[in-house]
């Protein structure tokens, strides 16, 4: 973003997130404040974190355990003793970022002044969207289209099964009929649904009916959760085109249920590991 088009900020929004200073303890607008929706970079407007991130950690200023992806930049404080955040698209001081404190499962805390930020209501965001996929272990199917153009953060967990809050041994049983699914936040002013769907059938075989390569088991069906009609349609017809291409399509096409996000090693899992999917791979079919 050009600076000359930066937001015009006040002295004291200017003190802090040019200057690098410090809102007071338990001030901040955003400090005890759980809407669902985006936060913002209050010079620039990028995207910095989602809702579903921020925890209560009772510090004095808003805690996330998670950032969207590329948003933050991290570099030694002036103390020399700790590590500073800033919005990587401007440069705007955000706070600081604390580790090993055991407070989430991520076990990081991102400590940001409220006045840095820009809070955007999920019902006033009509581009962020959602949408699940299923095709096998969902490391591979999170790992590829994380990394998809207009993709905001894909999710490891379960759909489709009627028990509360199950666990990865209760899904890999087979007797709660819940799939492994991603859990996919777009943008769909920078990607379509149809785009997502299609480049979904791309990086896993929709043919294979009792799995996803050497992953076995009815958790791990090629499957897409609709959240409605538009979706449904869109997912036929792309069967229907494959289908004509002499693709023998099994993938479910199922109504969204709860989704239940999956325990926190599964999350990132390649990214952790520094590995590469061993049964993902994208192959042209469109």
């Amino acid at each position: 973003m050009d600076k000359e088009v930066y937001n015009k900020l006040s002295p004291e929004e200017e003190r802090v997130i040019i200057h690098k200073g410090t809102e007071l303890p338990f001030s901040g607008r955003y400090n005890m404040f759980s809407e669902k929706g985006s936060y913002h970079c209050k010079r620039c407007n990028a995207l910095l974190y989602r809702s579903d991130d921020k925890f209560s950690s009772f510090c004095g200023w808003p805690s996330f355990d998670d950032e969207i992806k590329g948003a933050i930049k991290r570099q030694k404080d002036v103390d020399g003793k700790r590590t500073e955040i800033l919005c990587a698209n401007c440069g705007a001081h955000l706070g600081h970022v604390f580790e090993g404190e055991g407070l989430t499962e991520k076990n990081v805390r991102h400590c940001v002044n409220s006045i840095s930020m820009t809070f955007v209501p999920e019902k006033q965001n009509p581009h962020i969207a959602k949408t699940y996929f299923g095709g096998g272990c969902f490391w591979g199917v999170e790992y590829l289209l994380e990394h998809k153009d207009g993709v905001i953060s894909a999710v490891s967990g379960y759909m489709g099964g009627a028990l509360e809050n199950p666990s990865y041994q209760d899904v890999s049983s087979g007797n709660t009929g819940h799939l492994e699914v991603v859990e996919i936040t777009y943008d769909a002013g920078k990607v379509s649904y149809e785009e997502l769907a299609k480049f979904f059938f791309e990086i896993h075989d929709p043919t294979q009916v009792n799995g996803q390569g050497p992953d076995i088991g009815e958790q791990y069906l090629s499957v897409i959760f609709y959240n409605n009609e538009d979706e449904k349609t869109t997912a036929h017809k792309l069967i229907d085109v494959l289908k004509n291409k002499g693709y023998k399509v099994i993938t479910k096409v199922l109504s969204v249920s709860k989704f239940w996000k999956a325990e926190e090693y599964h999350q990132n899992y390649y990214e952790k590991k520094k590995q590469q999917p061993y049964c993902h791979v994208y192959k042209k079919k469109f």
